[in-house]
């Protein structure tokens, strides 16, 4: 008798073994978010065969988020796309037609499972006393920073700056949409422009991406500040040491936004459609959310917030849709070719 439940026991196991299905995905995704998914991924993979008995492997593939969606755009087949901002997702469906424009109407909080935003990081001691953007522009200061014609993270902090200069002279942001206030806000725009050209007259590297940009300043021990993502600022404080390293959050910052997408088009050719979906609604998950933490993302469950709130400095943070239009007004504006960045940029 007991050689037959031992022997109905293995033929079931091997029976459920044989049926389980093997799915494999790719995720496109910006540089900082490596951390970040290799742990995701892994939970995912775990809680998805609990479910449903399948096995899941996830791919990475990282860079600088323009030069992802350029990828995209170019055949690289994704089945999401987890990118540093809207644009770059709205470039893809509008360029290659491969998911709908309607895209960020899919998941909550317009497909953005967690926030970040734009802070300094600085040697210890902070030598150059850099403590708000005016400060980035003070004689003698070096600047590292990305690319913003291929980095996600170099355009948050262009308008992060910009915004704050803004902010500075208008006081309040409210101004920049009433009429009555126009010779005010048209002189608080030409402070900005004059601020961002000063900036990109001190910033030593551009580097393609985020993590390139981090590596210039640690590994390659160039400039004063770096400006990159809060997240990824916390990462080399962890990695390389905080008796070498501090995070400077000024004052006032942008609302960064990463945003994430089903690419329609290759899913369905795949039929990966059911697993990919589930892969991005386990971001907005309890688990999802605390692995966002974990690794400085902001997680937008209030209550795991509230859990990590040490991790995350108090900012006033703006958005991009109150002080710039939202981002095909910025892009066309500031990044396209032409646009205010490549007058500026004497490099």
């Amino acid at each position: 008798m007991r050689t037959f439940f031992t022997t109905l026991t293995v033929a079931a196991i091997l029976s459920a073994s044989l049926l389980a299905a093997d799915f494999k995905l790719l995720n496109v995704s910006y540089d900082p978010t490596r951390e970040l998914y290799e742990q995701f991924n892994a939970a995912f993979a775990k809680h998805y065969k609990a479910a449903t008995g399948d096995n899941v492997t996830v791919n990475q593939s990282h860079g600088g988020s323009g030069g992802q969606a350029n990828a995209v755009i170019e055949g690289l087949e994704a089945d999401v796309v987890t990118l540093a901002l809207a644009y770059d997702i709205e470039s893809i469906a509008e360029k290659s037609k491969i998911l709908p424009t309607e895209w960020q109407k899919r998941l909550p909080n317009n497909s953005t499972p967690y926030t970040s935003t734009v802070v300094f990081l600085v040697r210890k001691g902070n030598p150059k006393n850099i403590k708000t953007w005016n400060d980035l522009v003070k004689p003698g200061v070096s600047i590292i920073a990305a690319h913003p014609k291929t980095s996600g993270v170099a355009r948050w902090s262009y308008l992060a700056g910009w915004g704050a200069v803004l902010k500075q002279e208008l006081g309040d942001l409210k101004k920049l949409n009433d009429p009555q206030y126009d010779k005010e806000v048209a002189a608080a725009q030409k402070k900005a422009r004059d601020y961002t050209l000063k900036v990109y007259k001190q910033v030593k590297v551009l580097d393609s991406g985020a993590r390139g940009s981090t590596q210039s300043f640690v590994q390659r021990g160039q400039g004063d500040v770096l400006l990159n993502w809060e997240n990824e600022a916390y990462l080399a404080v962890r990695e390389y040491g905080a008796d070498k390293y501090e995070i400077v959050v000024p004052p006032i910052s942008i609302l960064a936004e990463p945003p994430v997408a089903l690419i329609d088009k290759v899913v369905d050719k795949k039929k990966t459609r059911a697993v990919a979906e589930a892969y991005l609604k386990y971001l907005y998950s309890p688990e999802g959310q605390e692995i966002a933490a974990r690794n400085f993302y902001r997680p937008r469950d209030a209550k795991i917030l509230e859990k990590y709130k040490n991790n995350f400095a108090k900012v006033e943070l703006f958005t991009i849709d109150d002080v710039f239009g939202g981002w095909q007004k910025a892009q066309k504006e500031h990044f396209s070719d032409g646009g205010v960045f490549d007058q500026i940029n004497t490099r």
